[in-house]
């Protein structure tokens, strides 16, 4: 899954104490920020195989630290202690643990098996990225009524809505339709930095939209 990782953040940010949109778009895809940071420096590993699902040519054989269910909730605890200690608000903290924690749950949905509960065997996944026909409407479906949902709650600008809705539709096109790289490299990476940092940025300036338009009435 790839933009449906941003609906929690979206239907979650729409909650009375919640952190701000930015925060919980960095939340939804912060082990995916650590998978590739920690593919830079070989601890976690992939390579490209065609035909390893129908949608997706990545194989994730060695994610054991970002893509275990105890790793996930590592990063959920930290990074709820982190918004904890920013807003010193309990609620944030806990939106924003759930967010990335949602993250693992999720993935298992869509990932042949190669998610763990602790870095080991067995692995785990529902493998719909076999089933383009179940996948697709489902990732598009989440994403866009969790948008949906925080539109009718908080009512950013609508130009703003558009824009990260052309930046998560873009996105997922060249996700699903871009070319495939044949082996992993540097830009492997600094690809995938730059598609959640686009969208992390459309989601944050949406987001002041509508922090301004609660404060103005």
């Amino acid at each position: 899954m790839f933009i449906g990782h941003w609906a929690p953040a979206l239907a979650l940010a729409a909650r009375p104490k919640a952190p701000g949109l930015g925060t919980l778009f960095v939340a939804g895809q912060l082990v995916d920020w650590a998978f590739f940071g920690l593919l830079l420096t070989g601890t976690e590993a992939m390579r490209f195989r065609p035909g390893v699902s129908v949608m997706n040519p990545m194989d994730l054989y060695h994610m054991p630290y970002t893509h275990s269910l105890l790793g996930s909730a590592v990063f959920a605890a930290a990074f709820g202690a982190l918004v904890l200690g920013l807003t010193k608000s309990r609620a944030a903290a806990g939106i924003a643990a759930l967010v990335l924690l949602s993250h693992w749950f999720l993935d298992l949905l869509v990932h042949v098996p190669d998610l763990t509960l602790a870095g080991s065997p067995p692995k785990l996944g529902l493998a719909l990225w076999n089933y383009p026909t179940i996948e697709m409407p489902l990732e598009l479906g989440l994403t866009f009524g969790a948008l949906w949902l925080y539109v009718r709650r908080k009512r950013p600008a609508p130009l703003r809505v558009g824009v990260l809705a052309a930046v998560l539709l873009a996105l997922q096109a060249v996700n699903w339709f871009g070319p495939v790289e044949p082996h992993v490299t540097t830009g492997t990476s600094l690809l995938a930095f730059f598609a959640y940092g686009a969208a992390t940025l459309a989601a944050w300036w949406m987001g002041k939209s509508a922090a301004n338009s609660a404060r103005t009435g």
